[in-house]
């Protein structure tokens, strides 16, 4: 898929510039710092709604996932439309997996299947706007992510930021839209499943030891001192912030460590499917899963994982049965790790895409993009255990029962985080902005 174009950052005066020099010695850029969600102080009052989830792990499926040879068979169709995947039943009597799904069906009681997601954007960029914000896209405006709204809305839990993606964002609609570049996303830049992974923001520069990078932190704190002296700047004071955020992510061990699978067990690996197995060489999935489990464990308040590619308009079989399988074993061991340590009910766990794919299989053996009717998974924080909201119909091509839109879709993950999502936030401009408008709560989907 094509690269994402990020908007323009702010324009970076004589001080910035001063402190971003001193940020590029240091192995940090001035971008990346921007990220680590410390810049605004001055937050709202935490909202009044009493959330049952206290942190998110969101999959992204990029590209369009296949509804129906996923959660929402339909092997009474014919062969064009159902596929060549057989249905399976789960631990959930009446509700049938496809056969690619084996080990999320022994997990089916503890989640939520949404059969009826949708919306009308045909387009990648359009459908994960409206999917990540509650938003049709607008040529006027763009709309805040989720995780940054919940990032502008609670801020950080001690020194780790709390919004966070796996590896990298993929997309510029998973950012921060008309907020500030602060309540975007801090991007791990690097696959957990690679061999020698880092993030390098977390590690001093070569050549930079603890002794001398704490002097610069010193010959830093000088600087700010002649700066105020000289005249308050709110530059300096949104610069410092950024530093003390920094900072404390460089010098907690705790929070360094949960960016890392150091010390994972050979049976937790396992669990997540992350050692070498079937067609898969080398899984990617189980991996990233592991980190995001890891990282809400440690204080993140929303993890957006990225996995696999989607977007199969030919040989559609060949591409999801090289990424399915890991996705399925994956998925399943970090659902059982959440239950078995107790944070699955105060952790929201979904599975989306920005749409679906077509009933019929094309001529070159593909399947196309389709918004009209497709399925996403919750779990955990609120949802309903072992439950399937809405329905398609008999050829997974329209809803038939109790569709989903995406402004109802985001009312009601704001709702389960306790954010009044009828709330305003400030766009450029000090124009007021709805967190989401004309959407309501699914109370179907609530435990």
């Amino acid at each position: 898929m094509n690269n994402r174009s990020v908007c323009p950052g702010p324009s970076v005066g004589r001080r910035n510039f001063l402190y971003a020099g001193w940020l590029a010695g240091a192995g940090l850029t001035l971008g990346q710092m921007l990220k680590l969600e410390a810049s605004e102080e001055q937050r709202p009052e935490s909202p009044g709604i009493s959330a049952r989830a206290k942190s998110v792990i969101h999959i992204y499926l990029q590209g369009g996932f296949a509804h129906m040879d996923s959660f929402d068979p339909k092997p009474d169709a014919p062969l064009e439309y159902r596929g060549i995947l057989d249905p399976i039943s789960t631990s959930v009597p009446g509700m049938q997996f496809s056969s690619h799904m084996r080990e999320t069906a022994k997990v089916a009681d503890r989640l939520t299947v949404v059969r009826s997601m949708s919306h009308t954007e045909v387009d990648h960029q359009r459908g994960e706007h409206s999917m990540f914000t509650g938003y049709r896209p607008s040529p006027a405006l763009v709309y805040p992510s989720m995780g940054s709204v919940v990032s502008q809305q609670y801020g950080p839990r001690g020194a780790m930021p709390p919004y966070v993606v796996v590896p990298t964002a993929g997309s510029q609609y998973l950012g921060s839209g008309y907020l500030s570049n602060a309540f975007g996303p801090f991007a791990l830049g690097a696959d957990p499943a690679r061999s020698g992974f880092t993030v390098r923001d977390l590690n001093h520069p070569e050549g930079i030891d603890n002794a001398r990078f704490a002097a610069r932190r010193d010959w830093k704190s000088l600087v700010d001192d002649h700066f105020r002296a000289v005249g308050q700047d709110d530059a300096v004071t949104t610069m410092d912030s950024f530093y003390q955020k920094a900072y404390a992510l460089l010098d907690s061990p705790e929070s360094k460590a949960a960016f890392s699978l150091h010390g994972e067990s050979d049976a937790m690996r396992d669990l997540y499917g992350m050692k070498p197995w079937g067609p898969i060489i080398r899984p990617s999935a189980g991996a990233r899963f592991l980190i995001a489990r890891r990282l809400i464990e440690a204080g993140v308040r929303f993890v957006t994982v990225t996995y696999g590619a989607w977007d199969t308009h030919s040989y559609h079989y060949r591409g999801i049965e090289t990424q399915l399988p890991d996705l399925d074993r994956a998925f399943a061991g970090l659902i059982t790790d959440l239950d078995q340590r107790g944070l699955l009910d105060s952790t929201l766990v979904l599975i989306t895409s920005e749409f679906g794919r077509t009933p019929r299989i094309n001529a070159g053996g593909g399947r196309d993009h389709w918004p009209r009717v497709f399925s996403v998974v919750m779990a955990g924080g609120g949802v309903r255990r072992g439950h399937v909201y809405g329905a398609s119909d008999s050829l997974a091509a329209e809803p038939a029962d109790s569709p989903l839109g995406v402004e109802d879709y985001a009312h009601t993950i704001y709702h389960l985080l306790g954010i009044d999502a009828s709330s305003s936030l400030m766009s450029p401009g000090d124009r007021p902005q709805r967190i989401v408008t004309e959407g309501h709560l699914a109370e179907g989907l609530l435990s």
